[in-house]
């Protein structure tokens, strides 16, 4: 008989501590188990019907499941319809010191969501952009580190732990040393660590800084200097194609896509008004 249910995992390429599931379900049940990661899952049709914490919970569209580690769980497809859903796991090695981070704290040992299911839209709005970034394959370290940085944030938020750290005149120097780093290596696929390192700043408390002092992430920032940087070299006349590849976007219609945001048109467009 032919298998109706199908499974997909894709491990990032960029933190060996994150996988993503995507999931089509309708004629397997899940055994009681439990994994070593951290678990954050969004039902995005069907119904997922599961037990966890001595309970039974039943989680419909757009809801989101959270699994601490080690907690017991198993899960089928509920109602008639198909169950499709998305899970991103994380090892504790790797999201237990970002949420100490974002809750400003040395450690995080009490920091654990007591809702298995929950609906939050901005949680959920991160989950679904880390399993794309994954599961596409696409997007750099920084772009991964940043979203995974996102889902640990909007944890502390829900627990009312997150700290916003104020900036200090030596933290105002550092912040800028870290945006001329930025400058001098934007041919390189930075990674947020390098970026940190470069100023004796914590990755995720550099982050915070970072994004308080100057309105955006060093993400945003960094994608924002490459587009300038392309914008130059399309005023020089160097092909979009090169131009894209040159700065880290996947092709060309991402370049576009990122150009159009700015300036209101593509690279190509954007040359053939400034060269003709």
């Amino acid at each position: 008989m032919e298998q109706r249910s199908q499974f997909q995992f894709n491990k990032s390429s960029h933190i060996p501590e994150l996988t993503v599931l995507q999931a089509a379900m309708s004629d397997f049940r899940y055994d009681r188990h439990a994994h070593e990661e951290h678990a954050f899952g969004v039902t995005l049709s069907g119904r997922q019907d599961f037990f966890s914490g001595g309970h039974f919970h039943r989680s419909t569209p757009g809801q989101i499941i959270h699994f601490h580690a080690g907690d017991v769980h198993d899960g089928e497809s509920g109602g008639a319809d198909p169950l499709n859903y998305v899970m991103v796991y994380i090892h504790p090695d790797r999201l237990d010191p970002l949420l100490a981070e974002a809750a400003g704290q040395a450690h995080n040992g009490s920091l654990r969501l007591r809702e298995t299911l929950l609906a939050d839209a901005p949680l959920r709005q991160v989950i679904l952009q880390l399993a794309q970034l994954v599961n596409a394959g696409g997007g750099s370290q920084l772009d991964q580190e940043h979203a995974l940085y996102q889902l640990a944030a909007r944890v502390a938020q829900r627990l009312g732990r997150y700290q916003a750290n104020a900036v200090s005149p030596r933290v105002d120097t550092l912040l800028l040393r870290a945006r001329d780093y930025i400058h001098a290596h934007l041919d390189d696929d930075l990674a947020l660590e390098d970026i940190s390192d470069a100023v004796h700043l914590s990755k995720y408390h550099f982050l915070r800084l970072f994004r308080r002092q100057f309105g955006i992430t060093p993400h945003q920032y960094v994608l924002n200097c490459r587009i300038n940087a392309a914008r130059n070299d399309l005023e020089a006349g160097q092909a979009a194609n090169e131009v894209a590849f040159r700065y880290g976007f996947a092709d060309l219609s991402h370049l576009n896509r990122r150009f159009k945001r700015i300036y209101g048109m593509t690279p190509r467009q954007y040359q053939a008004s400034v060269c003709a």
